[in-house]
């Protein structure tokens, strides 16, 4: 884990020669599910937030999330087709991240270890997305969340959500080892798949638009434990067509305006931005670091 002093994220993992779909596998497994904390007042604590949350806000729903479980990687990162990420994914909700990750107490929560998987094991901590999209005149796509988004508004973010176990068909565990291969397979898939469909929801651009992602690594902010894996995709459009498409965007009221930038914009702007998108803009530097260093 790449420590970041006084900065408001850990970058998880780092593939700045960005990963295509050939090199990231997941391993899906109820060993990387949650483990309840022992304090049992502290256990209770995620019914009563949530119960408390769901009263105040009635369209609060529950639904299925991808947990993240750490990951291994061979050949470092670099740009050599040899280089993959195997992903270790578990399965929790959006109620036990309000009472975990988002519960007042929640550094109560972190088991002290210079592990990150150890030390977030109590934690719901759901796989976040996010996508550094680049136009055809080469301006970066940003969005400023509106007011009525429970985490961080009014915030500048890069577009994106989560994998949806409920997109890739999975609602539980599989009981047997025979189909976990295939189930692995589409978890993977969803991977790639989830963040075009956030794109082409919040932005409004048509998915043919649109290079396929590579993924460019793991932030993690340090409010909240909170990760998201990044993406770096190509759009074919240019920034003034993009702004004409956002106006009718199929999840245009989670933002307010959409921005397109420069590089050294976006330097600017990013001090407003939530701390695991931080880090995705970090991994975004780091990318393009990389490839000005290829000859």
């Amino acid at each position: 884990m790449e420590q970041h002093a006084d900065s408001a994220y850990n970058l998880l993992l780092s593939c700045p020669h960005g990963f295509s779909p050939s090199q990231v596998s997941v391993v899906f497994d109820g060993s990387y599910d949650r483990v309840p904390h022992p304090d049992t007042n502290l256990e209770n604590s995620i019914s009563e937030i949530w119960d408390s949350r769901v009263q105040n806000n009635k369209s609060l729903f529950n639904g299925q999330k991808f947990r993240y479980g750490g990951h291994i990687m061979r050949g470092e990162g670099g740009s050599s087709v040899e280089s993959h990420v195997c992903l270790h994914l578990g399965l929790t909700d959006y109620r036990t991240f309000v009472g975990t990750n988002l519960n007042p107490l929640w550094e109560k929560f972190l088991v002290p270890s210079e592990d990150d998987v150890i030390q977030c094991q109590h934690t719901a901590s759901p796989l976040g997305n996010g996508a550094v999209v680049e136009t055809s005149d080469k301006k970066i796509l940003l969005l400023q969340r509106s007011n009525n988004v429970g985490e961080f508004p009014g915030h500048f973010v890069f577009p994106g959500g989560h994998p949806e176990p409920q997109d890739a068909g999975i609602t539980s565990h599989p009981c047997g080892s025979t189909d976990s291969e295939f189930i692995n397979q589409k978890v993977s898939q969803e991977m790639f798949d989830s963040i075009t469909r956030e794109v082409v929801e919040e932005i409004g651009v048509p998915a043919e638009s649109l290079c396929n992602p590579l993924f460019i690594g793991i932030s993690r902010r340090r409010l909240n434990v909170r990760p998201a894996a990044f993406f770096f995709i190509k759009c074919s459009l240019q920034s003034n067509e993009i702004q004409q498409l956002y106006s009718t965007a199929q999840d245009g009221y989670e933002s307010t305006q959409l921005f397109a930038v420069s590089m050294i914009e976006l330097e600017n702007m990013a001090s407003k931005m939530p701390g695991c998108h931080q880090g995705g803009f970090a991994l975004y530097k780091l990318m393009v670091e990389a490839m000005n260093n290829i000859p």
